[in-house]
């Protein structure tokens, strides 16, 4: 398996996202194959404008527990909103990369590239092929017009650039068909054995949950504006005669919406938890609940939380979003406030079929077969390449 410079969208942190599980799979298949896993840039002019941006992040250091993967903060000096800031910003971000990939002794590699942004470093690596991973439309994410534009500029060069688009959702799969080169569906997974103990386990729970009252209608994700519907949220807990509405997850709303929910009495919000704490965190959850936007951006999510929540095994109620409405048997679906108080009313009478029901489907969608799809779009790019040498 070659080399991999790994650009992600997301740093490399004790909440585990679709990045991370893929590059531990192939760094424990592989103890042979070295990985940069590039994340967020230490960003000088943000630092200077809110005096963050810099805090906690060196520039290279071994992932705890992976000797075979190093983690990158490249460092970035000027603005991105100012063009000649972008570009200055692109030739030494790409100049900082190759030389990290360098010292960690990194040969050939393939090049996956998670955000767009990251387009201008297609075929200017010394990589043998380049992935472009696609994980959320954000060509429909709410933003100021102009980097809508280039946005979609963007994500559409590196479609056609790439050797080969990886997209996790039907949705993506069908916007992306008629700019890319080599297409691939690989949606989300889940590591069904870390959710075992969800149903299983026992002993005290963990002391932030202790005094929820129940019932207890949770979340697992992060909480942010542009997913969870946070006035949504606002109806249900105001509705509830008893219980609590729990979002654990690292917390990214406004003050207000912020200030709105906790005023309700019913909502808590527990900030980051770590993965392998989650599960723990999921065994005080009577109902799992995914009170998601219906909007074009979230409609392009193969949401992980689907995968966690069926391997949890506990009831599921959801708003009309992808992913979730293809389980109509294992998950309730509500389209208001009403609706979605009243499913998980109903789920609290769940009986324990269901349970092993969504766990054996949890089962068939593991991270490891996912890693299976994508060793095959590596090793076949990297068939494709020593075949042209010949």
């Amino acid at each position: 398996m070659p080399d991999l410079i790994f650009v992600s969208i997301e740093d490399w942190d004790e909440v585990w996202r679709r990045n991370q599980f893929l590059c531990a799979g192939l760094a424990r298949r592989h103890p042979e194959m070295k990985i940069l896993f590039v994340g967020q840039p230490r960003d000088v002019s943000r630092f200077l404008r809110t005096r963050e941006g810099l805090k906690g992040k060196k520039a290279l250091t071994q992932a705890p527990g992976f000797p075979n993967i190093t983690l990158f903060h490249p460092l970035k000096l000027l603005p991105n909103s100012l063009t000649a800031g972008r570009l200055a910003n692109e030739v030494y971000q790409r100049a900082q990369i190759r030389r990290a990939a360098r010292q960690t002794g990194l040969a050939e590699p393939v090049l996956w590239l998670n955000p767009h942004s990251a387009v201008h470093m297609a075929g200017r690596m010394g990589e043998r092929a380049v992935i472009y991973d696609i994980t959320d439309d954000w060509t429909s994410f709410e933003q100021p017009q102009w980097l809508r534009k280039l946005t979609i500029r963007q994500d559409a060069a590196l479609c056609r650039s790439a050797d080969a688009v990886i997209v996790c959702s039907q949705r993506l799969y069908e916007m992306k068909q008629p700019l890319a080169r080599r297409l691939e569906l690989i949606p989300n997974g889940v590591d069904a054995s870390h959710y075992a103990r969800v149903l299983d386990g026992d002993g005290p729970l963990p002391e932030a949950c202790r005094d929820w009252e129940r019932p207890v209608f949770g979340y697992v994700g992060t909480i942010h504006p542009d997913r969870v519907d946070a006035q949504l949220v606002e109806q249900i807990a105001r509705m509830m005669e008893r219980g609590t509405i729990a979002l654990v997850g690292p917390e990214m709303l406004g003050e207000e919406e912020k200030r709105r929910l906790i005023s309700t009495g019913r909502v808590r919000l527990t900030g980051r938890v770590p993965y392998s704490e989650v599960p723990e965190y999921m065994r005080a959850f009577d109902v799992c609940i995914t009170p998601h936007r219906m909007t074009a951006f979230t409609e392009s999510l193969n949401p992980i939380k689907l995968w966690e929540y069926l391997a949890a095994g506990k009831p599921i109620v959801s708003t009309d979003v992808a992913g979730f409405r293809d389980y109509p048997e294992l998950v309730r679906i509500a389209r208001s406030a009403d609706d979605f108080l009243r499913a998980c009313l109903e789920a609290l009478e769940e009986g324990d079929e269901l349970k092993e029901r969504r766990r054996e489907e949890a089962a068939r969608h593991s991270w490891d077969a996912r890693l299976d799809a994508v060793e095959a779009v590596i090793s076949g790019l990297s068939e494709c390449r020593d075949e042209g040498e010949h």
